[in-house]
């Protein structure tokens, strides 16, 4: 039994300790703030309640899989899941709006040529396909294993060309896929949207991106009623459960050890003995990359009949948008891509009325001043105006609304500027894979969105996986 520390009760230092101390080791989770979840945050007023980081799941079997591994019970014995269909509808930047089914592929193809034209779905679904192909070289070495320590192989993209042929070159850009491919600019808004989502530029993202949207329109998007915290709730019950000795409000100050790590130091100067440490806590400096702004609206009356669960309300203006976010000059992009999540959801809100968050992808705090109490308010107000092409009731429906800026991320989870953790990915030199799980110390890993396989909340369970197979059984 080897005595384990956990620095950060994020979802990755949760599902982490939680499996490991499931095989018999020793842990002990240090936490500096008084609660748990890290970016998976709530925020509570007056009876209504908002997640503050993801609102959908996809991939839930990587969450299946930890209940299941740390105790024997299915995810739907500790949460209530449910799919999410239509799994989006958008409004494309023409005026279009379509509805994507869920997890049905031949589904999506149908509605989109029947919404922009023949051949439209077709050309959707042969990039799909593609994208298929990248899940499925990269599943493993880039997702259910350790980056490997000779990692060149991922550098190249797995994505194949539409067209071989002696004057076919591959695709290296998420924007060349879109440009050669789909040839229309409203499915160029589509693929745009999995690229921003994460902070990232469809012009520079490579082109394995695409199996993205293959995972999402292929397994599923899903909803946690009472909101994705209470996945939050259930790693922490598993966590004390495996006996986990838990430690809120216990700042870890620095990690131990010369030729191998020791321990940990506290912020009060205590020491904790351990043999292998785990490191969930946000990098020191930040990437520059794009943050997250969210509206949280509390709405007077009833959800209206009809009213969908999720709506990406796309840019009009594509250039425009990518140079706010990616220009030499970040600004804000006042009619920037936009989701609106309203979750047919009663446990959210007092009976009678309708709880509605709206997520835009912005600069993080540097470039822009997002303690500016002003800007903050005016930007909020340009949103909810923007979000009136889709919900045109949202306005005189508002009780209150509560503005979350970069600035709020930074501060509640220690990642600088506010930024979002993106996604691993193959290709482009090896310039998008995050870091290794493991350290220049021996015995230090790392878990998390900042680490190998990236950001995004099936991943942050992956990472989690990983390292508890590399520190192995006692």
């Amino acid at each position: 039994m080897a005595r384990i520390v956990v620095i950060g009760a994020g979802m990755g230092g949760l599902a982490a300790a939680a499996r490991l101390a499931t095989v018999g080791h020793q842990v002990t989770l240090c936490e500096a703030a008084e609660t748990h979840g890290g970016m998976v945050g709530a925020y509570q007023r007056d009876g209504f309640r908002f997640d503050t980081g993801p609102g959908l799941l996809t991939l839930p079997a990587v969450y299946r899989d930890l209940m299941l591994k740390t105790g024997r019970t299915r995810l739907e014995d500790e949460v209530e899941l449910r799919p999410v269909d239509p799994g989006s509808v958008h409004l494309l930047p023409d005026g279009t709006r379509v509805a994507l089914a869920n997890a049905s592929l031949a589904k999506v193809e149908s509605a989109l040529s029947a919404a922009l034209g023949a051949g439209a779905g077709e050309r959707w679904g042969s990039m799909l396909e593609r994208g298929r192909g990248v899940w499925e070289a990269t599943r493993r070495p880039l997702l259910e294993e350790p980056l490997p320590d000779d990692p060149s192989a991922l550098h190249r993209d797995p994505y194949v060309p539409a067209r071989r042929g002696l004057l076919a070159r591959t695709p290296r850009t998420l924007g060349e896929v879109a440009a050669r491919e789909l040839r229309d600019p409203r499915l160029t808004a589509l693929l745009d949207e999995y690229a921003l989502r994460f902070g990232l530029n469809p012009e520079r993202a490579p082109a394995s991106l695409t199996s993205m949207p293959y995972m999402e329109q292929s397994f599923g998007v899903w909803y946690v009623t009472g909101g994705m915290r209470a996945i939050a709730d259930a790693a922490l019950r598993r966590c004390e459960a495996r006996g986990v000795e838990l430690r809120f409000g216990t700042r870890v100050e620095r990690i131990l050890g010369e030729e191998r790590v020791t321990g940990v130091q506290l912020a009060d100067g205590t020491v904790l003995d351990a043999d292998a440490v785990v490191d969930d806590r946000a990098p020191q400096q930040g990437t520059g990359a794009p943050g997250r702004f969210t509206l949280l609206l509390a709405l007077r009356g009833a959800r209206p009949d009809g009213t969908h669960h999720r709506t990406v309300l796309h840019a009009p203006d594509r250039a425009d948008e990518l140079d706010a976010l990616f220009g030499r000059a970040p600004r804000l992009c006042v009619r920037p891509t936009l989701q609106l999540l309203r979750p047919d959801d009663a446990t959210l809100a007092p009976e009678g009325h309708e709880t509605a968050v709206l997520t835009a992808t912005v600069p993080p705090q540097g470039p822009v001043d997002w303690t500016d109490a002003a800007r903050v308010s005016a930007y909020a107000d340009a949103l909810l105006a923007h979000a009136a092409q889709a919900a045109p009731e949202l306005r005189e429906r508002v009780l209150w609304s509560q503005a979350r800026t970069p600035a709020d991320t930074a501060a509640e989870t220690g990642a600088p500027g506010g930024s979002v953790p993106p996604p691993s990915l193959a290709g482009a030199g090896g310039a998008f894979l995050a870091p290794p799980n493991t350290d220049t110390l021996p015995g230090v890993f790392h878990v998390g969105g900042a680490t190998h396989p990236g950001g995004g909340l099936a991943r942050v369970g992956m990472s989690a996986t990983v390292v508890a197979g590399l520190i192995g059984t006692p």
